[in-house]
């Protein structure tokens, strides 16, 4: 199902996400000057773009790998993607539901493959 799953999501949003994660743990929050700009020009691009959810998760973890902000990147965009799949996952029983979450943040994030969720993503239809 092609949508426009970021679309309600702006730069700034994830910005302030950023800031909120680096405030609670007393972190630096600052832009990279590597990879902020490259981030949020993909971002932006992608929130007027119908994506599949497999696109829209793949962005998120895209934009966690070119690291925008000095900490917490991809909890930035796990928490992004873990939102973004709560209405899919609400028709779910609790503990699938949980396990789509945590599989959607651990590939964001990195530790988890294209494998594992491909298999999530399968069990959604």
């Amino acid at each position: 199902m092609n949508k426009l799953w970021l679309e309600a999501w702006p730069w700034d949003t994830v910005v302030t996400i950023n800031a909120g994660l680096c405030q609670e743990k007393k972190a630096l929050h600052k832009p990279t000057s590597d990879g902020y700009d490259e981030a949020k020009k993909l971002w932006e691009k992608s929130r007027s773009t119908r994506l599949s959810l497999r696109q829209t998760l793949e962005i998120c973890r895209r934009c966690h790998k070119l690291s925008p902000f000095c900490f917490y990147n991809g909890n930035t965009f796990a928490a992004i993607g873990r939102i973004i799949v709560q209405e899919i996952h609400h028709k779910m029983p609790p503990v699938k539901a949980h396990t789509f979450r945590s599989v959607v943040g651990h590939y964001i994030a990195g530790t988890a493959g294209e494998e594992e969720l491909d298999q999530a993503l399968a069990e959604l239809e």
